[in-house]
């Protein structure tokens, strides 16, 4: 993914006609991180899609037909039937996002190193720098605490949130 987001090869843009967005997306402090979150995004959209497509085949046709019988239409099939089920697959894909996002690092290291400057700095990048490229076991520990700390606090608080939404067919 890092090839995508090369400079020289932004020529694809102008030969499309969209020379305007041609940029240095992991160079610009301003575009790396986003661009950094894009890749992950692409990278991860087929494991949620495949969590979510679960989720839809335990929603019960029954429900479905009884909301068609009612006179619902599908959007209102889709809001009141389907959405409240899928509830437990959002929580899912929604936990493991969260966590995945927090301690990003394989992705930031691969494509920017952190950078430029600190742009894209994440917590894991700041751990892996300060142990093994500065030696300091001792500080690189405390914000592995911290991170652990945070990850378990952001998710405990989330689950708690997306649980009381979910309800059962």
């Amino acid at each position: 993914m890092k090839y995508v987001y090369n400079p020289d090869l932004n020529g694809v843009l102008g030969a499309i006609g969209l020379g305007g967005l041609r940029q240095d997306w992991l160079g610009d402090p301003s575009l790396a991180l986003w661009s950094v979150a894009a890749m992950v995004v692409w990278q991860y959209a087929g494991y949620s899609m495949v969590v979510f497509l679960a989720g839809l085949q335990g929603v019960p046709a029954e429900l479905h037909e009884a909301a068609r019988i009612d006179g619902a239409d599908s959007w209102q099939r889709f809001r009141h039937v389907t959405w409240p089920l899928l509830a437990p697959a959002l929580t899912i894909n929604l936990m493991l996002s969260t966590i995945g996002g927090l301690k990003l690092f394989d992705q930031v290291y691969a494509a920017t190193n952190g950078g430029p400057g600190t742009a894209s700095e994440t917590l894991s990048t700041v751990l892996y720098k300060e142990a093994f490229v500065y030696g300091k076991f001792g500080y690189s520990t405390a914000v592995a605490l911290v991170l652990a700390l945070f990850v378990a606090a952001v998710s405990l608080v989330q689950l708690h949130h997306l649980r009381a939404r979910e309800v059962t067919a």
